[in-house]
């Protein structure tokens, strides 16, 4: 444990003002864009407010605390999938129950344009949330770099590699991948391949090298079809790919139980039966696996304790708290049905 240092005092009006040399009127002109400010002091203005680090925070303008009492919970994913993944939903709403009981408000903000992300940067620089929840993060986000740039008290689901000492609460993708592949494989499958999903972040590209690691020298790279998100028509383009490279394929790891229903569509439409001809195995143990048929082999992803967890570290934070080194793991058990 290490003690979080206190959130840095928000730059004010003021501040900029006595950086300026100016007074505070002249500065809220140039803010507010208004006239009647001369070259020269509106050049020292914006080089003061540069320098402090002050942004316009219409939110806590009427908040002697300058505290909002509301964290934002980002969602790096298309819309359609925000309605598709189960999980997203389990988060949010495990998340929502921990800041309901700290008596915060949740604000949603979907993230699935260069538009948006410019669009909720600027939400963040105003000071509408006191801290923010990261979902899907991917490496190199910009999002990343702005909470970062604004000592604003984060917590991310998951774990971009660039995360540095940000706090983070997920599980270890890689060891559960490679135990559910081992147990596949356990089955008597010689042909398994992998639909892999998402290997633009830190959990899709955890469960390939699990998968890898679990084939060990029987790996074939041929045997791999990557799609790009977790979701159901992923899966069925993925299992028609594999199919269309390797016709005797007897086992296949999908990367998530959407993508793993979309391919049980796919082997039904090709006249193979799981599990005696093929085995599935999916991931997340969410109501994508409940209702497939047959059920999905999977591994247990606790989503809603993933949301609480992430929540509680925001506030943690909040309240001057300290928390865990290296993020939190969270336990992820194999649930073994009938598709394998």
């Amino acid at each position: 444990m290490v003690s979080v240092p206190a959130r840095r005092k928000r730059a004010t009006i003021h501040d900029v003002a006595v950086e300026a040399g100016v007074s505070r009127g002249t500065v809220s002109r140039v803010v507010n864009d208004e006239p009647y400010v001369s070259a020269n002091a509106r050049a020292a203005i914006e080089a003061a407010i540069e320098k402090v680090g002050y942004v316009p925070n219409n939110a806590a303008r009427s908040l002697v605390m300058q505290r909002s009492q509301a964290v934002g919970f980002i969602v790096h994913e298309p819309h359609s999938l925000f309605l598709e993944d189960p999980n997203i939903g389990d988060i949010l709403l495990g998340a929502n129950t921990a800041l309901s009981h700290a008596d915060y408000q949740m604000v949603c903000l979907i993230i699935d344009s260069d538009r948006d992300t410019a669009r909720v940067a600027r939400y963040l620089s105003g000071g509408f949330v006191d801290g923010v929840i990261i979902v899907s993060a991917r490496q190199n986000d910009p999002i990343t770099r702005v909470v970062e740039k604004l000592g604003l008290p984060t917590a991310f689901v998951g774990h971009p590699p660039d995360l540095r000492d940000l706090p983070f609460v997920g599980i270890d993708n890689r060891t559960s991948a490679r135990a559910l592949t081992e147990r596949l494989l356990d089955t008597g499958r010689r042909r398994v391949g992998m639909i892999a999903a998402a290997l633009d972040r830190d959990s899709g590209a955890d469960r390939l090298a699990g998968f890898t690691d679990a084939l060990g020298d029987a790996f074939d790279s041929n045997l791999v079809a990557s799609v790009p998100l977790y979701a159901y028509a992923a899966g069925v383009a993925g299992m028609r790919e594999l199919l269309q490279r390797s016709p005797e394929i007897d086992g296949v790891f999908a990367a998530s139980d959407a993508v793993a229903a979309g391919a049980l569509e796919a082997l039904r439409d090709a006249g193979r039966r799981v599990p005696e001809d093929v085995g599935v195995v999916g991931f997340d143990d969410s109501a994508w696996a409940r209702r497939t048929q047959p059920p999905l082999s999977t591994v247990h992803q606790p989503a809603s304790g993933l949301g609480a967890g992430a929540a509680e570290l925001v506030l943690q934070q909040l309240r001057g708290e300290a928390t865990p080194v290296g993020g939190l793991l969270l336990q992820t058990p194999i649930v073994w049905r009938g598709s394998a």
